[in-house]
């Protein structure tokens, strides 16, 4: 074999993509999600719920006929979140754990069904369940939003996560801003709703467009 000659450019190899576990969960995360948000969407617009006025944990409540499309999308949503974060690689660790977390609180928003109307303070009594759905609800959303974060200010974090997620943070922070805002300033009502329903859009999106990524990097 003859000797390599001396000062000849070297060929660096590409990054390695990620594994077959890795792009196997991230495929399961995206189409887990996709069918988490169809069913608790289903729930939602054809439930007897107020519509686009009431909160969308309404569609859960016990009495609801579709209370159980409604919980089986959580549980789906949530199998999602921490399919993504199994996907996620090494150096997202930290980001990965939010994830871990935010699956956790979803498994109990959709375990721990409101009752009519989910009340919330300060303008409506809340039983201990409607507070420990809605507390479980924010917190998750909040788990869902610092991922975002993470891993746009995370050295070394893919370049394709971190400008899919410099998207959807940009457009999620204020939307929860506004959703505490109305929350605190108004409670219920169109208003939140709307907010509301955008913000969750918003982590769907991001989830199933993360996930697809990385089952697509090579």
């Amino acid at each position: 074999m003859a000797d390599r000659r001396r000062g000849a450019p070297t060929t660096t190899p590409p990054p390695a993509g990620p594994g077959a576990p890795r792009v196997a969960a991230a495929s399961a995360a995206a189409g887990s999600t996709l069918a988490g948000a169809v069913a608790v969407i289903v729930a939602v617009a054809a439930g007897p719920g107020p519509g686009l006025t009431g909160y969308v944990s309404e569609a859960g409540v016990t009495d609801s006929p579709y209370a159980a499309a409604y919980r089986i999308g959580v549980f789906a949503l949530a199998a999602g979140v921490l399919l993504l974060a199994a996907a996620l690689p090494p150096v997202l660790r930290v980001v990965a754990g939010l994830l871990a977390a935010g699956s956790v609180l979803a498994l109990v928003s959709g375990a721990v069904a409101c009752s009519a109307g989910c009340p919330l303070p300060p303008y409506e009594r809340a039983t201990t369940a409607d507070l420990v759905h809605g507390g479980a609800s924010i917190a998750a959303v909040a788990a869902l939003v610092l991922a975002m974060v993470g891993i746009v200010r995370t050295p070394g974090a893919p370049t394709v996560l971190r400008r899919v997620a410099a998207v959807a943070a940009g457009v999620a922070l204020p939307l929860s801003a506004g959703t505490a805002l109305a929350l605190l300033a108004v409670g219920r009502g169109g208003l939140t709703a709307a907010l509301e329903r955008l913000l969750l859009l918003v982590c769907v999106l991001w989830g199933v467009a993360t996930a697809t990524a990385i089952a697509l990097r090579r």
